[in-house]
């Protein structure tokens, strides 16, 4: 037990933590000397703790259970153990990597993570592993019932015992991010990957697409909600927010497009509600296989059809979120950086119109994508990476557009316009590449090789870049390929240096980042 008395004593110190990130020996002190002077305590507050796989969770609901603390990770990799505080409505949760606990926490900075409705925080601790008592069974049975959802075993019949007691067999699911239609075949067709789906009705209400989703067994509905709560059905849209409902039955009355029993096929289609056309449903069904992915939970993105729809949906939405399609980014290498590279790097996730870094502040700079969906998307995963050995941070800027320099006016090349760039990746409606947006990763796809290029040629031009490649493969036509350098630094580089490289003949070799490993 004495592990766990050192984490709790830890954040009896300060509950934010906030006194173990000046030193370790501070004590209460530097809180207290903070709370006695309004502006020491704010600058206290900016301090973070470094990376670790460690989080620390504040301001959790008092009814918050394990597993609902542990869902919160879940979609970012494995977690190893939790810690939670009762009394204090705090907890700990170790990842399995370092790369998941930042992953999680980059993620969590632009979309605020809830736990029964309440907002949550999440941020770094300074312990960088939990020792905990590995007597507490029921942690344990519940971290490994996980474990098991995750690589897609079933769990054992003690820890679904476990499992069952906090659960019912109805899930209320709400869709944030609609940017794409969910019809209730899909919403069937990704929850019966945990088991028998009986019934589903659906509705709207404060504006939201919600439904009631009823499994034959509660164990079922646990897994469904630790595997897919917090992720996306559609890439960057769409996203699952999952609760068990009050309601252990529903009672549904019509099979139709809004509503329907599987248990009872015979159901009325109900007043002016079409029944769901076979055809239609059939088409959908095999449309939709986008969304099974092989591993449990892992939702793939969507099918091109769906894909360039959704994209229209999300264009059309572009002034939504209050804010214009405006990044601030920041603590970039000022000797390296130049809006060359930023338009490469950012342009993977948008179609960037111009690049200002800032004359005063050359270490930061103000890019223009061409709306705030792509700018989330561009903030989302670009926030917390490394380019040229630095950490860049990114956020949303409360500019609407970036100015040019006045006609006439020399700023030293620090604002580019690429309004009529032939790079953008995004213009086509429909374009595949909407499909293949994915986060940084050490693997990179490369398409548009000439055919007279070999692996050798290949390997040696990405070495030059300043990385490791670690492994290669082609393609069956030998157009495209996978590279993997060493890091996801590395690949970031390589991809800032590489995308458009000509490789003779006018061939523009086109690079992004991969979500396959070789």
């Amino acid at each position: 037990m004495d592990g766990i008395s050192d984490v709790a004593v830890g954040v009896k110190r300060g509950s934010d933590e906030l006194s173990m990130y000046n030193s370790p020996n501070s004590g209460m002190s530097s809180i207290s000397d903070g709370a006695s002077n309004g502006s020491d305590s704010k600058k206290l507050r900016v301090e973070e703790a470094p990376p670790s796989r460690v989080l620390h969770i504040r301001k959790l609901p008092n009814e918050a259970s394990e597993t609902e603390v542990i869902a919160l990770g879940l979609p970012f990799g494995k977690v190893t153990n939790i810690l939670t505080l009762k009394g204090k409505n705090q907890a700990f949760l170790e990842m399995g990597t370092e790369e998941a606990a930042i992953t999680m926490v980059n993620y969590y900075t632009t979309v605020t993570p809830h736990v029964r409705n309440v907002p949550v925080f999440i941020q770094y601790s300074n312990h960088k592993e939990l020792k905990t008592d590995s007597g507490n069974q029921r942690t344990q049975a519940v971290l490994q019932a996980v474990s098991a959802v995750q690589s897609g075993g079933s769990p054992s019949s003690d820890v679904q015992e476990a499992l069952a007691a906090a659960s019912s067999p109805v899930l209320r699911i709400i869709i944030d991010n609609m940017f794409y239609p969910v019809t209730l075949d899909v919403l069937q067709q990704i929850f019966s990957k945990f088991g028998t789906v009986m019934k589903i009705i659906t509705f709207t209400k404060n504006n939201q697409f919600q439904a009631l989703l009823q499994f034959s067994d509660p164990v079922n509905a646990q897994q469904a909600k630790l595997a897919l709560d917090g992720q996306n059905i559609y890439n960057s849209c769409c996203t699952l927010r999952i609760d068990f409902s009050k309601l252990v039955n529903l009672n549904v009355k019509y099979n139709n497009d809004k509503s329907r029993d599987y248990t009872r096929p015979e159901l009325p289609a109900g007043d002016g509600q079409p029944s769901i056309d076979s055809s239609v449903a059939a088409a959908f069904s095999k449309d939709s296989n986008s969304l099974l992915g092989k591993i449990p939970g892992a939702l793939n993105p969507l099918s091109a059809a769906a894909a360039a729809a959704a994209a229209a949906g999300r264009v059309a939405l572009g002034g939504h979120t209050g804010s214009g399609g405006v990044l601030l980014v920041s603590n970039l290498n000022e000797e390296m950086v130049t809006p060359q590279s930023l338009f490469t790097l950012f342009g993977v996730y948008g179609d960037v119109q111009r690049v200002k870094i800032l004359y005063n502040k050359k270490d930061s700079a103000l890019i223009q994508m061409s709306d705030a969906n792509q700018a989330q998307l561009a903030m989302s995963h670009l926030n917390g990476q490394k380019m040229y050995g630095k950490i860049i941070r990114v956020t949303l800027s409360k500019h609407q557009t970036v100015a040019l320099p006045r006609d006439g006016l020399d700023d030293q090349g620090l604002t580019k316009d690429f309004a009529n760039s032939p790079l953008h990746r995004f213009k086509k409606p429909g374009s595949k590449n909407f499909q293949n947006i994915f986060p940084p990763s050490a693997t990179l796809h490369l398409s548009n090789v000439p055919q007279d290029v070999t692996e050798e040629d290949l390997r040696l031009l990405f070495s030059n870049a300043g990385g490791t490649v670690k492994a290669f493969k082609f393609f069956q036509d030998r157009k495209m390929a996978l590279i993997q350098m060493s890091t996801v630094e590395e690949a970031i580089q390589a991809l800032i240096d590489l995308h458009n490289y000509n490789m003779g003949g006018n061939q523009h070799l086109r690079v992004s980042f991969s979500k396959s490993t070789i």
